[in-house]
């Protein structure tokens, strides 16, 4: 029997707050992160809302001179890998750095110094383009920060896999602790998109919300009125850690990483294959993973990202995967309330699951009114739910199909 991975620490900041504690809190009590566009002027776009991180002040997490060098997705990362492993207790030492791996996953990387760097390339020459601007835009930029500030000198790198970029760095950690490649991991995603040329781009594709004025209703996932997504930005990152190790240390359990799946629609570079045969796939396999039956299952935290297609393949997805099941299994999507944090929203969804466990409280679904034939489950609509669970999976399906799914258990 193979050895059990566990979360000894969590760490986030997101459109719902700056720690853990408090992101928490406003998502089972169904906080709205959206609101109108602050970081820069929308008014050329056709989109003027998000769902941005609010008073995030790198300042309090690095020296003036690193906030200067790091792009606004590497701040976020510091700060959450910050309180992850302030939280975890673990020390990084000489003795152990070479054992630790950092996997902190982009889908896109550092958008604001890329597109400010365009911006001052073509006005102003190139020598006026910052030397730093490598380091600040590459999407492993956070990790590689990450192992600088803390002195980590284990395997080090992120997954780009679109929106599932989070889960799946999250799950390749699982599978190098589970071969013994190393004893811990740090490990999730960053994001920061929301720029005019962001938001431009995922508006041209068709993805998202434009209910500029009226945006107390929307994202709204698997309602039959949802019109799109809207972005978000933030991180979150776990400490994971083989059992033994843990319990050696006197560490706290958190929860135990119990599986991983991952799988490729392989058909169509936006859109999701319509039968969700793919994410199903991935689904059983993260049960396989944690060597769990389905009947196990308490709670799903969806991809839900509130789009047409999306919701409504992903509803097949579960379907295909559980069966009559599925209609047992309570369902929520957190993006009605974060955002969609592109590549680090799965991993912030992790870290849901975990305190709804703990706290045996189900976030909810919020702004959903109107049911929709295509989206027949229980998603959990506007308020939160008191349920006893002990196992949960945690979808996250990317543009390109990519779909990659972890299965969260009670630790005991």
């Amino acid at each position: 029997m193979q050895e059990r991975i566990v979360i000894t620490g969590m760490g986030t900041v997101n459109p719902l707050g700056l720690n853990v504690k408090e992101s928490w809190e406003s998502a089972i009590s169904g906080k709205s992160g959206v609101g109108p566009i602050t970081l820069f002027d929308s008014t050329p776009l056709q989109v003027h809302i998000a769902a941005e991180v609010k008073n995030f002040r790198p300042e309090d997490y690095m020296e003036a001179r690193e906030v200067r060098r790091r792009d606004r997705f590497e701040q976020l990362a510091i700060a959450a890998a910050k309180e992850a492993l302030y939280s975890s207790g673990l020390e990084i030492t000489d003795s152990n750095s070479g054992r630790v791996g950092v996997i902190i996953s982009s889908a896109i990387g550092g958008l604001h110094s890329l597109q400010e760097a365009t911006l001052t390339n073509y006005k102003e020459g190139p020598r006026k383009v910052s030397p730093f601007l490598i380091p600040m835009l590459m999407a492993n930029g956070g990790s590689g920060m990450a192992a600088i500030e803390f002195g980590i000198k284990g395997p080090c790198f992120s997954v780009a896999s679109a929106c599932a970029s989070g889960a799946d760095g999250i799950g390749t950690a699982l599978m190098m602790l589970r071969t013994g490649m190393i004893d811990a991991a740090l490990t999730g995603a960053s994001e920061a998109t929301i720029t005019s040329t962001g938001v431009a781009a995922f508006d041209r594709v068709g993805a998202m919300s434009r209910r500029n004025d009226d945006y107390s209703m929307t994202p709204q996932p698997f309602d039959k009125n949802r019109d799109g997504l809207v972005m978000g930005e933030g991180a979150a990152v776990l400490v994971l850690e083989r059992e033994s190790d843990a319990k050696k240390r006197g560490a706290v359990i958190l929860a135990e990483l119990a599986g991983y799946g991952a799988t490729a629609d392989a058909f169509h570079v936006t859109a999701p294959h319509e039968n969700g045969e793919g994410g199903a796939a991935a689904m059983r396999m993260a049960l396989a993973s944690a060597e769990a039956n389905a009947d196990e299952l308490g709670y799903i935290n969806a991809h839900g990202t509130s789009t047409p297609l999306n919701d409504q393949a992903e509803t097949r997805a579960i379907k295909a995967a559980l069966g009559d099941l599925a209609y047992k299994i309570p369902v929520s999507s957190t993006k009605s309330m974060t955002g969609h944090m592109m590549g680090a929203t799965g991993a912030l969804e992790v870290i849901f699951c975990v305190n709804a466990i703990r706290e045996g409280i189900l976030p909810p679904t919020i702004h959903y009114e109107t049911p929709d034939p295509e989206c027949d489950l229980d998603y959990i609509p506007n308020k939160a739910r008191e349920a006893k669970i002990s196992l949960t999976l945690s979808n996250a399906f990317g543009f390109g199909g990519h779909n990659a799914v972890l299965a969260v258990r009670k630790y005991s």
